[in-house]
């Protein structure tokens, strides 16, 4: 399946291993114009699904590095994008190091497909709530809709 959704951004990360362990570089300001406003760490349990949303203004930065794996699924709703209605889905996580920048109106969610649980990093470019947690959450969400065109399948 052709990965590409106009604006989303999947990039492959490289690990630096030596006799003292590994690192991974998950955020560069010269490889991608974002700004994080804030940073969060989730575990997902086994066959446990995260979304599908989409954000208003906010875009996402997620970090996929492993422990475990997630099914990635992402939509393109945006009326005006030449990848209008755009579904893409991949494994992302301890088997491909990744980072997924997700732009406002890219409906998007995951589901962790590994036997002990999943591990994720987001560094959005907004504040949850905004300043103080005193602002409508930019959130629009399609998981509690059944009649949404946007599924993610439950389970393992």
């Amino acid at each position: 399946m052709d990965n590409n959704i106009e604006g989303v951004e999947i990039k492959e990360l490289k690990t630096w291993e030596d006799e003292r362990g590994w690192l991974i570089e998950i955020f560069r300001e010269d490889e991608i114009d974002l700004k994080p406003a804030m940073a969060y760490v989730s575990h997902t349990k086994p066959g446990v699904v995260r979304g599908p949303h989409e954000h208003k203004a906010q875009t996402d930065l997620f970090v996929f590095t492993g422990y475990g794996d997630f099914e990635l699924y992402l939509w393109d709703a945006r009326k005006d994008s030449p990848t209008k209605g755009k579904h893409v889905k991949i494994v992302v996580g301890e088997s491909f190091n990744a980072t997924v920048s997700v732009p406002p109106g890219v409906v998007h969610g995951y589901k962790s497909i590994s036997k002990n649980g999943s591990f994720s990093i987001n560094l959005p470019d907004k504040l949850y709530a905004g300043p103080g947690k005193k602002e409508e959450v930019d959130e629009i969400r399609h998981e509690n809709n059944k009649d949404s065109p946007y599924k993610i399948p439950e389970g393992l």
